[in-house]
């Protein structure tokens, strides 16, 4: 499916996180997708390895686990998405391109896991962020990648993604699901 999408190129396909792992070295992918029930070791625990080494390549967990213990694992330990495998194969290849441009993509049912989750703890901080890192904020939210939210501000991609690592900041967060659900949960952007 990957190797036949224009614009994208299979480099590999790796039975286990360590196989991965060693050969991302020469690889240099911009994006894994990964399952998390792999051999020897979880791909949870590949996600902090590869993470660790290169924190700018971006990992997306495609799993069959829907649960609140799994996903909250990867996206505390760095995944940049989480697809589920009951999916379209055409909802994946859309998660990589949108992960590829800055966005976080999760399929609709995690995405509602990941609000519940949050709204369960109402706080009231509003982290000091920006009129704009809000709008930036809300847009992420909607799922809006860092190219679509540009497009709707008129501001350029780079100043999306200044006012995103400013978010990130003032928020104590390291990824963009983790942002949003903090951001609903605070109060500062409606779900």
């Amino acid at each position: 499916m990957i190797e036949n999408t224009e614009g994208f190129e299979l480099m590999a396909c790796h039975e286990n996180c360590l196989e991965a792992l060693q050969n991302t070295r020469n690889e240099r992918p911009d994006v894994i997708v990964m399952d998390i029930d792999m051999p020897q070791r979880s791909g949870i625990d590949g996600v902090v390895e590869i993470k660790s080494y290169f924190p700018h390549i971006k990992i997306i967990m495609h799993t069959v686990f829907d649960g609140n213990e799994h996903l909250f694992d990867c996206l505390s330990k760095g995944a940049d998405g989480y697809i589920l495998k009951k999916d379209s194969s055409t909802r994946l290849i859309q998660a990589i391109k949108e992960v590829n441009e800055g966005g976080a993509p999760m399929s609709p049912f995690i995405a509602n896991k990941v609000l519940q989750s949050f709204r369960k703890q109402p706080v009231t901080d509003d982290f000091n962020l920006t009129d704009r890192e809000i709008e930036v904020l809300t847009y992420l939210a909607k799922g809006f990648s860092y190219r679509m939210i540009s497009i709707e501000l008129n501001i350029s991609v780079e100043t999306v993604r200044r006012h995103i690592k400013n978010t990130y900041q003032k928020l104590h967060v390291q990824c963009g699901p983790e942002a949003v659900a903090k951001a609903i949960r605070s109060g500062i952007i409606n779900s």
